[in-house]
């Protein structure tokens, strides 16, 4: 035992001794302290005793990451063509679903290609009500490939069959003004929307983001020399920097090592469905390594800071006794337990947040 140890037990001892209840007081306890308590008192309080366990506990890589969204569930809205924006439809932020309007667009190519497939429309519908008797044979085949081909420029230039077809019903050459719709490609939030009302925007700029949140991805940076110790579906620990971890699973490895930072990325993906990560967010990421031990444990509820020090309650007959303990590692709410308990002892695993408060407010009573 060392001897900055031996001080702290020193120290703790000082508020070891119990606080007792008045003897009015019918259920053990009161504001002063902690008392002796029976095994239905404690009940009562919701106070659960157990022990220390020998645990195999996995050594953890840590490493830098960050939170970026999801690839294979994000879409972008982009123009195929030249066009103004005339109007927008949906905001960043925005929760959108397949099919919805995003941004009207208005583009001269796309007046020109209307009109003229409304022009190949009629002739189409013309030398088919001739028949084949009345018309030559090239200019049947001609007015139908012409048709033809001018539905399939709309759609490459990015109009829909559905607002195509809304064209060709209405058969009106005022129609034909240039406008079309942008649509989204998924079920999603919009992430960002770079554009402005009447900006001209090129051929395959970006308009919008879209992605879907729920899952979001984590990018950890690793030497990559630990690419043998990690898997596709090993369990990653994320923890956003408040003291809260955060369970994922690697999906992927990167195969081609960054040439600025030399570290391989490793892909890990997280649930999001209640919105608590963003991307860009740094984060720090727990992985399990190829090595582990069995250490003396306790659930990681056991442990609570007592004036600056880890401290446990301990079952001594009926008293409940502050002790303090050097801890280690933390894995999946289990604190290892380097000095301080033994596995015969019996120590509180829930309430021991109860047990601080009542012993603070004994210690303020003793100073008053």
């Amino acid at each position: 035992m060392t001897t900055q140890f031996k001080r702290l037990l020193l120290l703790i001892a000082l508020f070891s001794n119990p606080v007792f209840a008045s003897d009015d007081d019918d259920d053990g306890t009161e504001n002063q302290g902690i008392s002796e308590m029976n095994a239905q008192q404690r009940q009562s309080l919701g106070i659960v005793t157990g022990k220390a366990e020998r645990r195999l506990l996995t050594d953890e890589i840590m490493l830098p990451g960050e939170i970026t969204i999801n690839a294979y569930r994000t879409s972008l809205a982009t123009t195929r063509i030249s066009a103004q924006v005339v109007a927008r439809h949906a905001r960043m932020g925005d929760k959108v679903k397949i099919g919805q309007k995003l941004v009207t667009l208005s583009s001269v190519d796309m007046a020109d290609a209307q009109g003229q497939l409304l022009i190949a429309e009629r002739e189409w519908q013309r030398v088919q009500k001739l028949g084949r008797k009345v018309v030559s044979e090239q200019r049947f085949i001609e007015a139908q490939v012409n048709y033809q081909q001018g539905i399939a420029k709309l759609l490459a230039f990015g109009m829909t069959k559905t607002q195509t077809d809304v064209l060709l019903k209405q058969g009106n050459d005022a129609e034909a003004t240039g406008n079309f719709d942008l649509l989204s490609q998924q079920d999603g939030t919009i992430i960002d929307d770079p554009f402005l009302l009447g900006q001209i925007v090129e051929t395959g700029q970006k308009l919008m983001t879209i992605s879907d949140e729920s899952e979001l991805w984590v990018e950890a940076q690793a030497n990559p020399d630990i690419q043998q110790q990690i898997k596709p579906g090993t369990v990653a620990r994320i923890n956003t920097g408040n003291h809260q971890w955060f369970n994922g699973n690697v999906v992927q490895i990167h195969r081609e090592v960054d040439e600025t930072t030399r570290t391989l990325a490793i892909r890990i993906e997280i649930p999001n469905s209640d919105g608590l990560f963003y991307p860009g967010q740094f984060v720090q990421v727990g992985l399990p390594s190829s090595t582990s031990q069995t250490v003396l444990a306790v659930p990681k509820e056991s442990v609570t800071l007592l004036y600056g020090e880890h401290v446990v309650f301990v079952l001594n007959g009926d008293e409940l006794l502050p002790q303090l303990v050097e801890t280690g590692e933390t894995r999946n709410d289990w604190v290892a337990i380097d000095a301080g308990l033994t596995e015969e002892d019996d120590l509180v695993i829930q309430g021991t947040f109860l047990l601080k408060s009542m012993l603070l407010k004994s210690q303020i009573g003793d100073a008053d």
